[in-house]
């Protein structure tokens, strides 16, 4: 008997492999995934810009970045002992301007040199409900607890999401043609924008990204499709109720790994696993024969995958 509704996810022409170099851009879910790949020892560069939920503002970056166009003064502001930037999370923000400046420009350059090596960048888009700043009438990528009356909150519609996506597309490709993108939704629930606002929201993400999908270059992993229709169970569900616990983000994980991630790599992966799970091993008594077997088994291993794979490192 099944108790689930399986999604097909049609196998990538171009998986991923330990060779691959990878971009993740996006939402806090686009962590959650990386968080995989890092522990699995895969090339990956994560938001150097920190979290992004929308489209338009990762538009912004990846403009920034083909283009190289700098930070100046004028993109910066001061406010809670912090300087900050609407364009970027406020992880980066710094008391001290001229360094927060120097670390903004920094990664920039950083970002475009991985991004004219990147095999494959993942995006994953929040939301489709922004900020605007009324006085610079541009859109933020966070507010930075500013007071909220210096906003006007807005959705985005279909066509603007799809003409920003089309024009990340276009960008990353003048700067990397042979980049391979893979789309997806946040299962993440926005539920302080409205419960019917959140789905709407997702609704507008959805109908803009497969109105792109005719490119070659383009996969979209169905991540929001899966935790409704697969899991859709509030026990796959943090305490909050609003973010995937970390069953639901393994389950997510094993369906994106299957059908992205070229089959040699994933009995790496297994090779991986089993020394990332015996490092954690804590031995009652360190000194003993069986334990000192077990590490000279455990470095033969990691020095085996090592000499076939220069780029993993434990």
């Amino acid at each position: 008997m099944q108790f689930t509704t399986k999604i097909p996810i049609e196998t990538s022409k171009n998986p991923i492999t330990y060779e691959s170099k990878i971009l993740a851009l996006g939402s806090c879910f686009a962590e959650n995934m990386s968080e995989k790949f890092q522990y699995f020892k895969f090339q990956i560069t994560t938001n150097p810009f920190g979290i992004i939920f929308n489209p338009v503002s990762i538009e912004k970056l990846i403009n920034r970045v083909v283009n190289k166009i700098e930070f100046t003064e004028k993109d910066i502001f001061f406010h809670n002992d912090l300087w900050h930037c609407y364009e970027v999370h406020s992880e980066l923000s710094n008391p001290n301007k001229e360094e927060f400046l120097k670390l903004l420009n920094f990664s920039i350059f950083q970002s475009f040199n991985l991004l004219i090596q990147t095999t494959h960048l993942t995006i994953t888009y929040g939301t489709s409900w922004v900020y605007r700043n009324i006085e610079s009438n541009e859109i933020v990528a966070n507010c930075h607890k500013v007071p909220q009356k210096q906003f006007k909150k807005e959705l985005l519609s279909t066509e603007t999401i799809e003409k920003s996506i089309q024009n990340s597309i276009d960008l990353i490709q003048k700067a990397n043609p042979t980049c391979q993108f893979i789309f997806t939704i946040s299962p993440v629930r926005h539920i302080k924008d409205g419960f019917v606002e959140n789905t709407l929201s997702k609704s507008h993400l959805i109908s803009a990204l497969h109105s792109t999908q005719n490119l070659k270059s383009i996969t979209y992993f169905p991540s929001y499709e899966i935790m409704m229709d697969e899991l859709r169970d509030y026990r796959f569900y943090a305490s909050d109720m609003l973010h995937p616990n970390q069953v639901a983000i393994d389950y997510i994980w094993e369906r994106f790994s299957e059908n992205y991630i070229s089959d040699e790599s994933q009995k790496v992966m297994e090779d991986v696993d089993s020394i990332q799970k015996s490092l954690l091993h804590r031995s009652f008594n360190p000194n003993s024969e069986s334990h000192q077997k077990f590490l000279a088994n455990l470095n033969k291993k990691i020095n085996t995958l090592t000499s076939n794979y220069s780029q993993i490192e434990f």
